[in-house]
């Protein structure tokens, strides 16, 4: 980090959505009722996977840490930009910004890896039922989740010291909402700067594009099984395991595609501000509506709990 001692910078000025005068008192009702909304309905996902022993399978339980990692990627961005937009002053310390580019990288990519085993635990489900139970054994659920969390914390460790390792020597002005690697790398300088623009950018898509192909992958292998399945009813039940799954990757890959592959120009810095809303805010307020509407078990489970709380006497 000598590079980070050598910076002029002590302090990156957050523009936000200070481009949006007129609108952040609506921006600020709107993200805190979508950030709530994702909130509740993540815990409430954890709650029911807690409470319901039925759901108590390997499934369950990536999709309760994906939960998690869904939740602490929030806190590290949304509180932050919601009291910026009350705020005035929008002022944040280097320190303060590597942390949250740190924390949003790790829990980022975590939840990238944990889509991906997600996806592998459906495979095994569909395509080797009768060696789920020893291959998805609660030893092997627990290194996979671990993984994850180490893989995603490998990740942001590489880009933040990546980015903080360049010379920051003015100006300061951020334009984005968070610490993010675009608008930062923008604010470097030095002749190291395009290498590690592009070493950090090939890691990242890398990393992204080769989580998506093994989910892919996955269901290339889950789709051949279910059509060989004789039954309409059959093929349509072990479908009906994977359609809340697939229905995230879709939605998480979509926006992470637009965000990242979309053409870059100098009259860009609004719109990659709105863009940023979308995998910040929007992918993590659908989630929860996904899971709970699309994935039948955990909905049965959800109106038996909350009819139990109404009516214990029926219960």
């Amino acid at each position: 980090m000598q590079g980070a001692n050598l910076s002029a910078v002590s302090e990156f000025i957050l523009i936000g959505f200070s481009t949006f005068p007129h609108l952040q008192l609506v921006f600020f009702l709107l993200f805190l009722l979508m950030h709530l909304f994702s909130l509740l309905g993540n815990l409430l996902i954890m709650a029911t996977i807690w409470s319901e022993r039925s759901l108590h399978t390997p499934m369950y339980l990536f999709l309760c840490t994906l939960s998690i990692s869904e939740i602490l990627y929030t806190f590290t961005i949304i509180p932050r930009m919601l009291a910026d937009l009350l705020s005035t002053v929008h002022s944040i310390t280097f320190t303060a910004c590597a942390s949250q580019m740190f924390f949003s990288f790790t829990f980022g990519f975590t939840h990238s890896f944990l889509l991906t085993v997600m996806g592998y635990d459906r495979y095994v489900a569909i395509c080797h039922p009768l060696r789920y139970s020893v291959l998805m054994s609660p030893g092997s659920c627990a290194c996979l989740v671990a993984w994850s969390w180490a893989g995603g914390s490998v990740m942001g460790m590489v880009v933040t010291m990546a980015i903080f390792h360049l010379i920051f020597c003015g100006p300061n002005e951020v334009h984005h909402f968070f610490c993010h690697v675009p608008p930062l790398l923008k604010l470097a300088c030095g002749a190291d700067v395009p290498w590690v623009a592009k070493g950090v950018g090939l890691v990242c898509i890398t990393v992204l594009l080769g989580c998506c192909l093994l989910i892919l992958l996955s269901y290339a292998f889950i789709v051949s099984t279910i059509l060989r399945i004789p039954s309409a009813e059959g093929r349509h039940k072990a479908f009906s395991t994977c359609a809340s799954h697939l229905t995230v990757v879709v939605v998480h890959y979509s926006f992470a595609s637009v965000v990242y592959l979309r053409s870059k120009s100098p009259q860009s810095l609004e719109g990659d501000t709105l863009m940023g809303v979308t995998y910040t805010v929007l992918t993590p307020f659908l989630s929860p509506i996904i899971f709970s509407l699309r994935n039948k078990e955990l909905k049965i489970a959800m109106r038996k709990i909350f009819l139990s709380k109404i009516y214990p006497e029926k219960m």
